[in-house]
């Protein structure tokens, strides 16, 4: 009897260390719908069913943010935005995209009712102070890369952190920034509240070729080098999570990924946030895969602008992996 009770024992704490959860934190850099596959996982319980225990942190301020916290290492995981590996690498560090989520830039330029701002003529931008989601960000390398284009500088202009989704909506409701740089659903609740009007948009393929010339992948899942190498295993839980998400995404309606969003992830009313998600839709990847080709945008648009990047010997086959996606099963969510 004592032998089978050491045995039973024994097949309890088995079965309990095999059932324990894989903790893994990972940071949002803001609810913008850029990142919208991410909350969908987590709604739709794959990194649970993946056996993972996910702790998040949303950081409403911007990407920079989440990258701060992923080189200071309070996060394992960012959702980011691709062009940030680039800069890491121009400053030696090794910080690596193993999914991409959205595979365009989703921004618009909007304009308050009060803003002289044509797109036809470039320079009335002068004066204008242009809200962005915080200095770093992608919508900072959009103006910046805008100017930089028409002969202008951002000494021409003041740029001000306001953040994302209905924070940036109202500083432009209330005349704390003349031009908004944001992302849906900020993008479309400014039309529908009747706030002010989109006059540059890159949600569009056209419209991102508009502006940089080509496509510009923005979302992905990113960690340091040395992270990926010490915890595969856990990568490809999450990737194996996020890329159901993106399957699931393509097959169901706006309303459906709403439904399924936590609350917590929803802005504004209810009819207008699906109305939002409709319109980003067009930007999401399908099956997670980083395309060589289209990650030659971000980093033209860097080079540009930004010394450091510019001045580097950058190998973009070191800021991206495909081999994590490659591994998924070929099993879409149910």
């Amino acid at each position: 009897m004592r032998k089978f009770m050491l045995a039973l024992a024994a097949t309890v704490a088995f079965v309990g260390t095999a059932a324990a959860a894989d903790p893994v934190r990972i940071s949002v850099g803001s609810y913008n719908l850029n990142n919208l596959p991410f909350p969908v996982a987590k709604g739709l319980g794959l990194y649970e069913k993946e056996g993972l225990d996910v702790t998040v942190e949303n950081f409403a301020s911007g990407g920079s943010k989440t990258l701060q916290a992923l080189v200071a290492g309070s996060t394992d995981i960012a959702v980011g935005f691709y062009d940030h590996t680039i800069q890491m690498q121009s400053q030696n560090k090794a910080v690596i995209a193993f999914v991409q989520l959205a595979r365009n830039s989703g921004l618009v330029l909007a304009g308050g009712k009060s803003s002289t701002f044509d797109p036809m003529k470039p320079e009335t931008i002068k004066g204008a102070k242009i809200g962005i989601t915080s200095p770093g960000s992608s919508s900072d390398f959009f103006v910046r890369y805008y100017l930089q284009r028409h002969g202008l500088s951002a000494d021409d202009v003041s740029l001000i952190g306001v953040g994302s989704g209905s924070a940036a909506v109202a500083a432009l409701e209330q005349g704390k920034v003349d031009l908004l740089v944001n992302y849906d659903p900020a993008a479309t609740f400014i039309e529908a509240k009747g706030v002010g009007k989109i006059l540059i948009d890159a949600r569009s393929d056209d419209g991102a070729k508009a502006i940089y010339g080509g496509i510009y992948p923005t979302s992905v899942l990113y960690a340091t080098q040395s992270y990926i190498e010490d915890n595969p295993e856990t990568v490809q839980k999450v990737t194996n999570a996020t890329v159901k998400a993106l399957e699931w995404m393509n097959s169901h309606s706006a309303e459906e990924i709403v439904e399924m969003l936590p609350k917590e992830f929803i802005s504004g009313d209810h009819d207008t946030y699906v109305k939002a998600v409709e319109n980003a839709k067009a930007i999401f990847s399908k099956d997670g895969r980083i395309s060589d080709e289209d990650i030659k945008t971000p980093l033209a648009v860097l080079k540009s602008f930004n010394e450091k990047v510019a001045a580097a010997k950058i190998d973009l086959s070191k800021t991206y992996t495909n081999e994590f996606v490659d591994k998924v099963p070929a099993v879409a969510a149910n």
